[in-house]
């Protein structure tokens, strides 16, 4: 009983975000501020209308030339020419309702095109607005599959909505009350009895096959995303010689996947026949009835091909209706699951108020910040300091003492549990972000380049930027020479993530980048610890060069590359254990001192 309780729940469930998708769906359909789209909309159903009338009234040309062929030998001349005509006419019909529902198509293919746009922008909007915690736990891979899935769902549901279900049902109205006038009500109750047993065992078996559908979408964004976490991380494949060990995990995702797609594909098959067989059971029937009154000479034989045209014109809807409804419940499932996304809310969001960062001098001011990115487990613990205006004050402390934390407070990646973060004064929860993220510049441990050339890396930092300003930018960093000594320059591409280029190479690219950029405040993140302690010396210069006249803070490992700092924060435990410039941090013998000596006694070791 509770397996189907929980059966139960689980279609109501479906159905509650069915009607919540749809909901979603219909504003692209009629928008409130472009009278185009319902202009659109109104002479598309205007065709479909034109399009099920002739439709419907085709038959009857088909019946009139087949009575006028099968008269007595005795007849006329002028009655052949008739059946010549009326099958014609039958012709033409039959081209103007193809005619039509191409010109439907065509009205309103550029509204399901402008609606797949929107709600793919909206989409791709939105997650960049999604938090640093989300995207953290979220895997990319499947979130690709779900967007795909999603907006391809769109197009298709608005189309089907609009022109499937609704006209279906008008077309087999019209056809049952031709059917209950021109021949007899019995017609009718055949034909009516056999629709309800086919639309109830259509939607019953299709609800089923939904959720084998479900499982077999959610195997597939697994295994999709194994295969792109392990392209993504084919170099540590390769350290660990693991290449079969991967293989065997997107084996076993596949495993699970084709199991999920043989049971979807039996399915179908037993709804194919389930559904043949009861359109053919009311076809055979009705057709004894009107070979029956034919034999009777109740009917004529043009009745008996009439009433077989409309039973075969019921019978292409209905086994259309079932693929339909099969799509617009997946297309419902695939698009719930987008809609859950855009439904999930942004962690940080500006306040309706919020004004722009307005930077004087961009002095940065930690005051008594408390943070954890779990509540059970807190990072910062009452962290108060300030950076005054054009100063480079330098962070440094033991892994997990909350130095890179700081770093994605300013940049409000997360907002602070308790206390203040401000700039000139301004708490940047009062902020917008794209203002707060224009005043700041950084320069990652790890600097992640787009696919693109270099050019195009650079000039990231300011879109605006002329060449020459891009070029400027690329000779303080110090990159100039080496890009226009490569065969394509400046248009070279640089692979994912950057990975044609070494470390020193991508990092100076870097510095171009946030030198572009010319923010007041820059945050240099352990710029340089990924590199050899050759490279490191020379970017540091450049480094120091680009703090000039900024306010800078730098968060370090190596000690080495923060000795010419205005002041260092040591933190220890999520609370500031000294602070003070190099040479007297070291005469005080504390922590600072202690950490040096030890790094110093490494390197001399090495």
């Amino acid at each position: 009983m509770a397996d189907q309780s929980e059966i139960a729940n689980a279609a109501q469930d479906a159905r509650k975000s069915g009607w919540r998708t749809i909901r979603r769906v219909v504003p692209y359909l009629w928008p409130k501020d472009q009278a185009w789209v319902k202009y659109r909309v109104v002479w598309a159903l205007l065709a479909l209308f034109i399009a099920k009338l002739v439709a419907v009234g085709t038959p009857f040309f088909y019946k009139a030339a087949v009575d006028a062929l099968t008269q007595e030998a005795s007849a006329t001349f002028l009655m052949a020419v008739g059946a010549v005509g009326l099958t014609i006419a039958y012709g033409v019909a039959r081209l103007m309702t193809v005619g039509f529902q191409q010109l439907r198509d065509v009205i309103f293919a550029k509204v399901g095109q402008r609606a797949l746009r929107a709600l793919a922008l909206e989409t791709f909007q939105h997650i960049h607005r999604l938090s640093m915690r989300y995207h953290i736990t979220r895997k990319t891979g499947g979130l690709s599959r779900i967007i795909e899935r999603g907006v391809k769902g769109v197009e298709f549901l608005l189309r089907f909505l609009l022109f499937s279900i609704g006209p279906l049902i008008l077309e087999l109205l019209m056809i049952a009350v031709i059917l209950a006038v021109v021949f007899d009500i019995w017609y009718l109750v055949v034909v009516v009895v056999t629709i309800g047993i086919y639309i109830w065992f259509t939607f019953k078996v299709t609800e089923w096959r939904v959720q084998i559908r479900k499982e077999m979408n959610d195997q597939d964004t697994d295994a999709n995303q194994k295969a792109i976490d392990s392209l993504l991380n084919f170099e540590t494949v390769k350290y660990f010689g693991a290449e079969a060990r991967e293989a065997d995990r997107y084996d076993g995702a596949m495993a699970l996947y084709e199991n999920a797609a043989l049971r979807t594909s039996y399915s179908l098959a037993f709804l194919n026949f389930g559904q043949s067989f009861l359109i053919t059971s009311g076809l055979v029937i009705v057709m004894v009835m009107a070979a029956i009154g034919v034999q009777q000479d109740v009917l004529t034989v043009g009745d008996f091909v009439m009433v077989n045209a409309y039973m075969i014109q019921i019978t292409m809807p209905l086994n259309f209706l079932g693929t339909v409804y099969r799509e617009i419940r997946q297309s419902l499932v695939d698009m719930g699951e987008m809609f859950d996304l855009l439904d999930q809310p942004p962690e940080v969001a500006d306040k309706p108020d919020a004004a722009a960062l307005i930077v004087n001098g961009g002095e940065v001011e930690l005051r008594d910040l408390h943070f954890g990115y779990e509540p059970e487990r807190p990072i910062l613990k009452g962290v108060s300091l300030t950076v005054p205006a054009g100063q480079t004050v330098a962070i440094v402390g033991p892994s997990g003492s909350g130095k890179s934390t700081i770093g994605r407070l300013l940049f409000r990646f997360y907002d602070v549990n308790d206390g203040a973060f401000l700039i000139d004064g301004q708490d940047i929860r009062d902020v917008t972000q794209v203002s707060l993220h224009s005043q700041i510049g950084v320069v990652p441990q790890d600097t992640v380049l787009f696919n693109d050339t270099i050019f195009y890396n650079i000039a990231y930092g300011n879109p605006e930027a002329t060449r020459a300003e891009i070029e400027a930018a690329a000779k303080a960093a110090k990159i100039h020479d080496f890009i226009v000594s490569l065969p394509d320059a400046y248009q070279t591409t640089v692979g994912e993530r950057g990975l044609k280029l070494s470390g020193g190479e991508k990092q100076r690219v870097g510095i171009a980048r946030t030198l572009l950029k010319n923010p007041p405040i820059l945050l240099l993140d352990e710029a340089t610890s990924a590199l050899d302690t050759e490279t490191e010396a020379e970017i540091q210069h450049e480094l120091r060069e680009m703090g000039e006249g900024r306010t800078v803070i730098t968060i370090a490992h190596r000690l080495s590359t923060i000795v010419h700092a205005d002041r260092i924060v040591v933190l220890q435990d999520g609370k500031i254990a000294e602070e003070g410039d190099h040479d007297s941090l070291l005469t005080r013998e504390g922590r600072y001192a202690a950490l040096w000596h030890r790094q110093m006694a490494e390197e001399e070791a090495a």
